[in-house]
């Protein structure tokens, strides 16, 4: 094999991994494989071209400037396949943040499901109860004595408010698990104006909890309920520490330089929390 059709198999290879980028997020896992083990190859390829040098290649019958010309298409190439490497890691992080919601998904439509089941059994039940005895009537001339008044039933639901009070409060002590709870039991009443608190609360008790993907997600529509509210900022700044924890380094700092961007005026606490974390991320 001639050392320019060697070049051009490179830059064939290379167009087609460049194609099949965009859409790798929708692969199956063995076509990820493949993908990887072919940009291995085109590596194991190059460094062995640049070690030798093209003398173990048939010398080409082309102009002088041809060699030069090869090795910036092989240096070029090189970039690109660096470039998709970064690309395969991002697009594996997003789909284990997709995978990571499809199951959560799954798990409350079933947790739904059970308690559907459980309320309809028991309007069953109180469906073939027999009818409670009706109490003697007065006779003439006496006077009915006034009802007790009926006590408020103890398991009331709670309002959107108070579920965010209680999930904050249990936040302060630590207890995530209570936390995440009275958020999604916020988010599931559609507490308006209060979404927005809902979703940082949700944000929150996952990353006390060490869940990361399903953090940003809360993160991100947190963000997406109020853009230029007083609390978007917080919502930006979570993200960005959502994907740091799980290595999705790149994404946090897109993330801090969007909030540097929409609100250069930071300043406080929230301004010394996007500090310390693009230190952590290590942003330029």
């Amino acid at each position: 094999m001639s050392y320019a059709a060697f070049v051009f198999r490179l830059a064939v290879l290379g167009l087609g991994l460049a194609l099949a980028a965009p859409a790798h997020a929708q692969v199956e896992t063995r076509e990820g494989i493949a993908l990887q083990n072919q940009i291995l190859d085109l590596r194991r390829e190059i460094e062995a071209l640049r070690r030798g040098g093209g003398g173990a290649l048939p010398a080409p019958s082309a102009p002088s400037r041809a060699p030069a010309a090869s090795g910036d298409l092989v240096q070029q190439l090189l970039v690109r396949v660096q470039e998709l490497e970064e690309e395969n890691r991002r697009l594996r992080g997003r789909l284990d943040v997709a995978d990571n919601n499809d199951r959560q998904m799954r798990a409350e439509v079933e947790k739904l499901r059970g308690d559907l089941d459980f309320r309809l059994q028991a309007l069953e039940r109180g469906a073939g109860r027999p009818a409670a005895p009706r109490p003697p009537q007065p006779g003439p001339g006496v006077q009915t004595p006034p009802a007790p008044a009926s006590p408020a039933p103890s398991n009331a639901p709670r309002t959107p408010e108070r579920a965010i009070a209680d999930g904050q409060a249990a936040l302060a002590r630590r207890d995530f698990p209570a936390a995440e709870a009275a958020a999604r039991e916020a988010i599931r009443a559609r507490p308006g104006a209060r979404a927005q608190d809902a979703s940082l609360l949700l944000g929150d008790a996952l990353m006390g909890k060490r869940d990361f993907q399903n953090a940003a997600l809360a993160y991100d529509e947190a963000y997406s309920r109020n853009r230029q509210g007083a609390r978007a900022p917080e919502a930006m700044i979570g993200l960005a520490n959502a994907f740091q924890g799980f290595g999705a380094r790149r994404e946090a700092c897109e993330t801090l330089d969007n909030l540097r961007s929409n609100f250069p005026n930071l300043s406080g606490p929230q301004a010394e929390r996007a500090a310390d974390s693009r230190r952590r991320a290590q942003c330029r």
